[in-house]
């Protein structure tokens, strides 16, 4: 089964922001993953929408995607993220 990553952003460090921007793809790409979403503008047909960037990524399968979350590749841009955003991930399997 194919995994989904699906993070809400809320930016407080832009400048510091893009930094984290520029060593994710390679994290990504070394797992099997990429990109479906990246920041592309939200359309709220219901509810709320209270975040600045929306990102979707696809990986092969769940282990995958938690194997880059959780690895050392990611560490350092997970570390530089949490100094320039708050972030929710959540996966899903489909």
């Amino acid at each position: 089964m194919g995994a989904i990553v699906l993070v809400q952003v809320d930016i407080h460090d832009y400048e510091l922001y893009e930094e984290y921007k520029k060593l994710t793809p390679a994290t990504v790409a070394a797992f099997g993953g990429k990109f479906l979403v990246r920041g592309a503008e939200v359309l709220v047909l219901e509810g709320e929408w209270n975040h600045d960037r929306l990102v979707m990524l696809e990986f092969p399968d769940k282990d995958s995607a938690m194997k880059w979350y959780y690895s050392k590749d990611y560490e350092k841009a997970r570390m530089i993220r949490s100094k320039a955003a708050k972030a929710k991930f959540f996966i899903l399997e489909f």
